[in-house]
């Protein structure tokens, strides 16, 4: 609790290192989404994040980080517009695949179709936002790209997949296992 005092505390910013800072940014969940998009060629790309979020009601603009050197961001940049799908629950293994594998071999055996905007919206997701890129900024050693929404639909009441320390879950089991710890649950039994 706070007694009112002002507390000020001098942090040497320089170190921080990068281990220690995912491990608390770790116990912050975030959602997992596919963001989408498709080359000239019309042959989809994506990559996943766990930065997307919303930025303004008016006008609608939501936006995601994403590493500079990715290359499916490079084929947004170029593009123009993607697509944020909001992965369920039951999707680890999609989010997996698209992740880390081969960018060509992203979306085989991937169900999606199109969206107003040509991006792909994947199968048996939570919803998804269909964006016309309107800004890319350097933060750090990501840009940040922030997308006006064109279009956006729910498509279904499933959990969404988070990521929580680490690991995947969806929004009821990991709710449910953050409850056990702190009410000390998960420590009977052992």
């Amino acid at each position: 609790m706070s007694d009112g005092a002002t507390h000020s505390r001098t942090v040497d910013v320089d170190a921080i290192d990068g281990r220690r800072f995912r491990d608390v940014l770790g116990n912050f969940p975030t959602s997992v989404v596919a963001i989408t998009t498709t080359d000239p060629e019309e042959r989809p790309h994506g990559m996943i994040v766990g930065t997307f979020t919303s930025v303004s009601l008016d006008p609608p603009l939501v936006s995601f980080l994403a590493d500079r050197s990715s290359m499916t961001l490079r084929t947004i940049r170029a593009a123009g517009h993607f697509c944020a799908n909001a992965l369920a629950g039951n999707q680890e293994r999609l989010s997996r695949k698209l992740a880390t594998g081969p960018a060509a071999q992203r979306f085989e055996g991937t169900p999606w179709q199109a969206s107003p905007l040509g991006n792909p919206v994947l199968d048996a997701i939570v919803a998804w936002v269909d964006c016309a890129v309107e800004q890319v900024v350097e933060i750090g050693d990501h840009l940040l790209v922030v997308g006006r929404v064109r279009d956006l639909r729910v498509e279904s009441p499933q959990t969404p997949l988070l990521f929580f320390r680490g690991g995947y879950g969806d929004y009821l089991s990991s709710a449910g296992l953050l409850l056990d710890r702190l009410v000390g649950w998960d420590e009977i039994g052992r």
